[in-house]
């Protein structure tokens, strides 16, 4: 919701404050990409002020791994006056952006790039978007998506994007790029299925409340699970397009009671941790932490539906197999997914791959195997920076 909002301000007909964002390299990364094509951003009471400015180039945006930095910025920088760089980590180079840099020439936006449309890559602007009608493959990530459509207000004739391909994966964050839009003053018609238009129009500055990030409360939820205890997240939302609400369901089925209280939503974990068969293809990013669950329950688990979690910080399918294998679970990685069986665990050190949802699963996992070291564990901070504060207060509040 914070790059949304950056991006949205960046574009916007008039100021717009950002409200609680999210502060964490991710973010930092979207700031310095938005300042550097000309958007002024300034500290507020309890957030961000952005003043719109004419985009401008020829600037670089270090996209740094941020995928929303790679994804959503492109699309802007057509509207720019003059060349865009991109470029990021070494390991941003892998992953999947051609699809986004396909339809951004199908647009009319000329893009540039040296080794098979990866990082790094360039847009060169001329102010203007001519926009219209695309189709895409944005099987390999719905940030393809939501990146046309975060710009398509400001192009000629808007933006109409089809996909078409295998299922859209986390198509709730497609949703939530729709309703942040909409909230703009944004015309945005996704009444067909697999196709979005966006009327060509102003967007209106205002303010955006950014909500708590549900994802990152995974883990410490799990923490309940894992363990058998109890923790509260407060300010939970009653209602909200974040896909990791879909954490009340899912940890259900693991075994926990949850509910929802005046205090927020409260995690009771069982006698044991159940094995479980889910689906998480729309929620691709609870799946580390839901692995390392897998590996100390009742029986096995099959975590399905996210083949294209091999295109995220890392082959994060790869990487739960070898770190989950090497402390002693059977782990069958298929192309779709995971199929996990409990065995006895020991200690050693969790490698982390430079992805913050691996930190997390190593974490959780070592709760309940003694010795687990997790390796780089400062990777957290690309949308977490005060998680091991946090993990700490939570252990050290434990009764």
């Amino acid at each position: 919701m914070t790059n949304r909002a950056l991006v949205l301000g960046a574009l916007a007909a008039e100021p717009l404050v950002v409200s609680h964002p999210l502060v964490a390299r991710d973010t930092a990364l979207m700031v310095a990409a938005v300042e550097h094509l000309g958007a002024v951003v300034n500290e507020t009471d309890g957030g961000w002020r952005i003043q719109p400015r004419p985009l401008r180039g020829p600037v670089a945006i270090d996209c740094g791994l941020a995928g929303t930095v790679m994804r959503f910025v492109p699309p802007i920088a057509g509207l720019a006056d003059g060349a865009v760089s991109f470029d990021g980590d070494p390991a941003a180079r892998s992953r999947p952006v051609g699809a986004l840099l396909g339809a951004l020439r199908g647009l009319g936006v000329r893009v540039g790039a040296a080794d098979g449309d990866r990082l790094p890559f360039t847009v060169t602007g001329t102010c203007t978007v001519p926009g219209g009608c695309v189709t895409l493959d944005a099987s390999a990530s719905s940030q393809f998506v939501s990146g046309l459509l975060l710009a398509g207000a400001r192009y000629d004739a808007g933006v109409t994007v089809h996909h078409d391909g295998k299922p859209l994966p986390s198509r709730p964050h497609v949703e939530m790029t729709v309703a942040m839009l909409r909230d703009r003053g944004v015309v945005v018609d996704d009444g067909e299925a697999n196709t979005w238009r966006v009327a060509p129009g102003p967007i209106a500055g205002g303010r955006i409340e950014v909500e708590p990030d549900l994802s990152n409360a995974a883990p410490f939820l799990a923490a309940a699970v894992i363990t058998g205890g109890r923790v509260v997240v407060e300010g939970w939302p009653d209602r909200t397009t974040q896909p990791g609400d879909r954490l009340r369901e899912l940890l259900q089925i693991a075994g926990a009671d949850m509910t929802m209280t005046g205090d927020g939503l409260v995690a009771t974990g069982g006698d044991v941790v159940r094995g479980f068969d889910v689906d998480l293809h729309d929620v691709g990013e609870l799946t580390p932490v839901l692995a390392a669950l897998a590996a100390v329950a009742d029986g096995p688990s099959y975590l399905r539906g996210i083949g294209h979690l091999r295109g995220h910080e890392t082959d994060r399918l790869r990487a739960l197999a070898d770190e989950l294998s090497t402390r002693g679970a059977e782990v069958d990685e298929r192309s779709n997914g995971l199929a996990i069986r409990p065995r006895p665990l020991h200690g050693g050190i969790f490698r982390t791959y430079a992805d913050h949802r691996m930190v997390m699963a190593g974490a959780l996992l070592g709760l309940v195997v003694p010795g687990v070291e997790v390796e780089d564990a400062g990777a957290v901070g690309k949308t977490m920076p005060a998680f091991s504060t946090m993990w700490r207060a939570m252990l050290a509040g434990a009764r």
